[in-house]
């Protein structure tokens, strides 16, 4: 992945699922795979996890051929070698190698993603292609690229070149947010990057905001301080900073991006916290915290004793977890649809939106 984690995943014979062939599945850590002592050559339960990510659920001992080998994680990079680490309190190995080519070609595709930095025609086949043909080897020379470097590349044709060329041009312009979500920085997600854009007017500024003074800020906490602290103080990041300031990508929070204000929010929800954990039925994340914001609440990427509520979906994992030991409210997105006021208790048990729903869900 674009942080350097390893994630396993099970290649299997295709298998139709809820009209659907599924052909690998999510193992998501070594520890999933030890707990279920998963093999390669086993018989396995998949399930389609809120009827979209396929997911292993156990294995079918009965089926198994004799003489299958207990598996185990690597404990180098399949990529580049490295070794790999596991820290305190996750389930992750980590390659940490700031050379790492499969990290770095996760990372493009994040950075050009719909909801990062959007550049319009940098797909991931696009983003792999660019970067094994040596275009692209830091994050600031997608935009540097040419017509006269593109064209020759194969499957490139100069109408193509020039929608690439013009989507570039035009992610220069997205707001802060967007562009601390894309960096990849570990912990930052999109509703992180808003609330550090909130409090500070541009990446300068971020850069030189201590870790204390970081976690004070409600929604992110001491494990988000350091990981953003520690990114803005390695040199390699400093240079990247400068040097896409330098081809034009706005680094400042844009007039039309909310400053956080100690001012109460107005709506439904005002003053409320809120975490958004698992799959939503029919909504993806990003829209169900854009519906809650939009009824005046708050939405944090951790829970803490500040979170009101957990919405939770199908899968939900440690943030359930923690929310329960708490004594957080938990809601699913129906529950959460009742508190915004969009939705009856009889529309909600018949999984009905109401007409004045926000243009966000559906």
């Amino acid at each position: 992945g674009r942080t350097g984690a390893i994630k396993p995943v099970a290649s299997l014979a295709p298998v139709r699922i809820g009209g659907v062939t599924v052909s690998q599945a999510t193992l998501h850590n070594g520890d999933y795979i030890s707990d279920r002592d998963i093999r390669i050559g086993d018989t396995v339960v998949v399930e389609r996890a809120g009827d979209v990510i396929p997911k292993v659920v156990r294995v079918i001992e009965e089926a198994r051929p004799s003489g299958l080998e207990p598996w185990t994680m690597p404990t180098v990079c399949p990529s580049c070698g490295s070794d790999l680490v596991r820290e305190e309190d996750e389930a992750d190995l980590y390659c940490i190698s700031s050379e790492c080519p499969a990290q770095f070609i996760r990372l493009v595709e994040h950075f050009a993603a719909r909801n990062a930095m959007d550049i319009d025609g940098m797909g991931s086949k696009l983003a792999v292609q660019l970067v094994e043909a040596g275009l692209i080897a830091h994050l600031d020379d997608i935009f540097r690229l040419t017509m006269e470097q593109l064209v020759p590349l194969e499957r490139f044709a100069e109408k193509k070149a020039e929608r690439l060329l013009a989507g570039i041009d035009a992610a220069r312009g997205r707001p802060l947010s967007r562009l601390l979500f894309g960096m990849g920085i570990r912990h930052v997600g999109a509703t992180v990057g808003e609330l550090l854009a909130m409090h500070y007017p541009s990446l300068e500024a971020l850069g030189k905001a201590g870790v204390d003074e970081l976690a004070a800020i409600d929604g992110v906490g001491p494990i988000i301080a350091q990981s953003v602290a520690d990114w803005f103080a390695a040199d390699e990041n400093k240079a990247l900073v400068d040097r896409l300031r330098a081809v034009g990508v706005n680094t400042k929070r844009l007039p039309s991006e909310p400053v956080f204000s100690h001012e109460p929010t107005e709506g439904p929800l005002a003053g409320k916290a809120f975490v958004i954990t698992g799959t939503l039925p029919g909504i993806s994340r990003t829209d169900a915290a854009a519906a809650l914001k939009a009824a005046g609440g708050r939405v944090a990427s951790s829970v803490s004793k500040k979170t009101d509520y957990l919405v939770a979906g199908s899968s939900a994992g440690s943030k359930l977890d923690k929310a329960t030991k708490l004594g957080v409210s938990v809601l699913d997105w129906e529950g959460a649809l009742e508190l915004i006021g969009t939705v009856s208790g009889d529309e909600t048990a018949a999984g009905q939106e109401a007409d004045d729903a926000p243009p966000t869900i559906g």
